[in-house]
């Protein structure tokens, strides 16, 4: 059973559907029975048209299930007659599922499940194992979703910018369960790419696959997180770095700067880096600048201050980070509410030699880490530190 065929099918079966009157959430479970039928089939009765297979075995069950719902009776007029059997059109409406996907109304998490059910092609336990969460929360999220976007019609444009958020959400993933989000991203990215000729669609796959040429350095084998600095560069995956490079190149002469180019191009300043000291972190911080007018986010602002510690010294980086809030949250014994703050001030004090200030920030990161791995890490570091301190 060739699986990635049916996830490449998917949302083109379902715009069909959806095209040719069927309401999402209804469309959206008779592709699912499809696919199903698909599993069963096709090994021993493979078809010679998998699209058009799929498109009249989907239409059939949106069918059964409409007139076996005696409230919807006011819809025979719109399925009555079955199209004729035949080629499969070749009008492919991935892109607006994408958009519909990413529907405003929906939350950031919604947009995600959907998008991964209706376009990744990804079964609800799929999904579902993937974000650590039980089956049935997964389905009702996603049931909710469906719901939502069932009345939005196919004949409004959409906001790329909201698409490639959610598609760097779960970028941003990872890998867990038996689902490989960061490449499910990559694999959807690439397809919006093929879709639509944006720049920022380019910035954004770029971006994904400088991050994701690290991937096999980031942690050691006991599980520990292992900072960019002393990853093993001649581990990281230099066809992933070319190809987001070349991409990124591509993007950046088209003279349309956004957020996703910036930051692909901070990510190609390390990748292009032989070694940790030999990063250009001047340019580095120039780019930073550029985010900052982009989108003068505090994360990147706080990035920025570990990049200018990097290239004028600790004690600029500590500026930088005073900047960034005045009230100086951390030197007040109040937590500071932007996430890595503590821990990026503890690496600056220790940079500058404050040894007892920085012992103490990365146990107070160590305590507001997001995950078990880097709650680890921030605390050996402040057990490391506090072991010069006693010695």
């Amino acid at each position: 059973m060739n699986e990635a065929l049916l996830r490449s099918l998917t949302p083109k079966v379902l715009g069909i559907l959806v095209r040719r009157g069927a309401d999402f959430a209804a469309a959206e479970d008779a592709v699912q029975d499809a696919l199903v039928e698909a599993v069963r089939v096709w090994p021993a009765d493979p078809p010679r048209d998998p699209k058009g297979w799929l498109i009249t075995v989907a239409w059939r069950r949106f069918l059964d299930a409409t007139r076996a719902d005696a409230a919807r009776r006011r819809r025979e007029d719109l399925v009555d007659e079955e199209p004729p059997p035949g080629p499969a059109a070749a009008v492919d409406d991935t892109l607006q599922l994408y958009f519909l996907c990413a529907h405003p109304s929906l939350t950031p998490s919604s947009a995600v499940a959907l998008t991964l059910r209706a376009v990744g092609g990804l079964t609800t336990r799929q999904i579902a194992q993937a974000y650590l969460v039980p089956e049935a929360t997964m389905a009702q999220r996603i049931s909710r979703a469906k719901r939502t976007v069932s009345g939005v019609r196919f004949d409004r444009p959409g906001d790329v910018a909201t698409v490639l958020r959610v598609l760097y959400l779960v970028f941003n993933e990872g890998y867990s369960g038996d689902v490989d989000l960061a490449a499910e991203a990559i694999r959807l990215t690439r397809q919006l790419a093929a879709a639509i000729d944006h720049p920022e669609v380019a910035g954004l796959l770029a971006l994904m696959l400088l991050h994701h040429a690290r991937r096999a350095t980031r942690t050691a084998p006991d599980g520990s997180l292992v900072p960019l600095a002393e990853q093993d560069r001649g581990r990281w995956d230099t066809g992933s770095i070319a190809e987001g490079v070349e991409i990124l190149q591509a993007a950046l002469a088209r003279d349309r700067l956004g957020e996703f180019q910036a930051q692909a191009a901070i990510a190609a300043l390390h990748a292009d880096a032989p070694t940790a000291e030999e990063t250009d972190w001047v340019q580095i911080v120039e780019w930073y600048d550029e985010l900052i007018r982009l989108t003068d986010s505090p994360v990147v602002r706080l990035n920025r201050a570990v990049a200018v510690g990097e290239a004028d010294g600790p004690r600029a980086g500590l500026a930088a980070l005073a900047a960034l809030d005045d009230s100086s949250p951390t030197s007040s014994g109040r937590a500071h509410p932007l996430p890595r703050h503590a821990a990026v001030a503890a690496y600056l004090h220790e940079r500058d030699g404050d040894l007892p200030t920085a012992a103490r920030l990365y146990a107070e990161a160590a305590r507001k880490a997001p995950n078990l791995a880097e709650r680890d890490h921030l605390t050996r570091q402040a057990a490391r530190l506090n072991t010069r301190l006693r010695g």
